[in-house]
């Protein structure tokens, strides 16, 4: 039985092509990326895609497109963030941010998640077009 050429994947093809970012371009997005915690629904939602999809511990669990803003409005505004274990990945238009992350505001118990954010550069800016956090102990 042999794989026919539908299913195996070139090492060539664009997705193995995984690229870099200049450490400017990887500045903007991570100071995007914790605005997104710490600015509030506005700042998130100026720096979001309209049809964006994000994934959040249930409840609510996976939201999309203007769900994101109702949920956000009670959760944002953290007063301050520690992201670790950074790492960023890109394909062409794309970029991956994952890290774990700490956040803490005023009477909430720290929160702990591991966390990705995929931003597609497009007309000259980044724009966040899903994101998860998956929490952890």
């Amino acid at each position: 039985m042999t794989v026919s050429a539908q299913t195996s994947t070139p090492m060539g093809h664009s997705a193995h092509k995984a690229g870099t970012l200049s450490p400017r371009e990887q500045g903007v997005l991570w100071d995007m990326e914790e605005h997104f915690w710490t600015s509030g629904a506005d700042n998130a939602r100026a720096t979001t895609a309209n049809n964006a999809i994000m994934i959040f511990p249930y409840p609510p669990g996976i939201l999309q497109g203007d769900q994101i803003w109702t949920h956000l409005k009670q959760s944002t505004g953290w007063r301050s963030v520690v992201m670790a274990e950074r790492r960023v990945t890109r394909c062409h238009d794309i970029a991956i941010l994952t890290y774990r992350v700490s956040a803490e505001k005023a009477d909430v118990p720290i929160y702990k998640a591991l966390c990705a954010s995929t931003y597609l550069h497009d007309d000259d800016r980044w724009l966040r077009i899903s994101h998860q956090q998956t929490m952890v102990a």
